[in-house]
């Protein structure tokens, strides 16, 4: 699938992703995920951060809450403009603007650090947008991201429970199959049946890549992985947000922290 193809699907997608996520219907996202991934970030407070597919901005908004000078780029145009509605209502000094993670449109070594929440999985070159970020961070700068876990979700996946509900196990399949693009259709599993009536399922391009080959891009752009994460609910949030149970039983998400060295 061309790049071009995978905007169009993510123009599709902006305004009910927007809403819906604004609305809390991404639980993954807003109870564990996010909050996961931040823990794992180092300090940023005075840095200059760069958020690669900042979506509606919610994260990017977070960053720039720690005290970062955050710029955002976004192949979606209608996710860059939510995000700069709300920045001219609410400003935090972000600057949000159409770019391409593939082509990145900022000059070398502009930014100490980078961000990508949950989408170079749905990109159709990882490795050249780990190289194209590298190529924008300053020597000792960092990256961190999170990806859909390769092992643990697959082409296929299906989480097995018991007749009460708890979850029991997790199947996985596929994962050493080659993915270019398959479209797979799906809403934030916590919106209502009103909601999903009213609008289509979200079409997201998947290019799933095996952990193997997601070290070896992250070699080949010359960076170096510092710390890993997989976040797993726990009890207590699992009881609160039983949509999340799942992720005590297999991660779902994976978290990396790479950096590029000083030469």
């Amino acid at each position: 699938m061309e790049r071009s193809d995978v905007a169009k699907h993510w123009e599709t997608n902006a305004e009910t992703w927007t809403r819906h996520a604004r609305a809390g219907y991404d639980v993954y996202r807003d109870a564990l995920n996010t909050p996961a991934f931040l823990a794992m970030l180092p300090d940023i407070d005075g840095l200059a951060g760069l958020d690669v597919a900042c979506g509606e901005g919610s994260n990017t908004r977070e960053l720039a809450r720690r005290g970062a000078r955050m710029q955002a780029i976004d192949i979606a145009p209608t996710f860059i403009r939510h995000a700069q509605e709300v920045e001219a209502k609410d400003p935090l000094g972000i600057t949000f603007q159409f770019g391409d993670g593939m082509d990145i449109p900022f000059a070398d070594a502009s930014f100490d650090f980078a961000t990508s929440f949950m989408a170079l999985m749905d990109m159709p070159d990882q490795g050249r947008v780990l190289s194209e970020i590298a190529r924008v961070l300053r020597p000792g700068g960092f990256l961190q991201f999170s990806i859909l876990h390769p092992c643990f979700v697959p082409p296929y996946r299906k989480t097995l429970r018991e007749p009460d509900g708890t979850v029991r196990a997790v199947e996985v399949a596929g994962y050493f199959d080659a993915i270019d693009g398959e479209v797979e259709r799906w809403w934030f599993s916590s919106a209502p049946k009103e909601e999903r009536d009213k609008v289509e399922a979200f079409s997201v391009p998947r290019f799933h890549r095996t952990l193997s080959q997601w070290v070896s891009f992250i070699r080949g752009a010359g960076l170096i992985i510092e710390e890993l994460g997989e976040p797993s609910a726990d009890a207590e949030t699992a009881a609160a947000y039983p949509t999340v149970a799942d992720t005590r039983v297999t991660p779902i998400f994976l978290h990396f922290r790479v950096r590029k060295p000083i030469r």
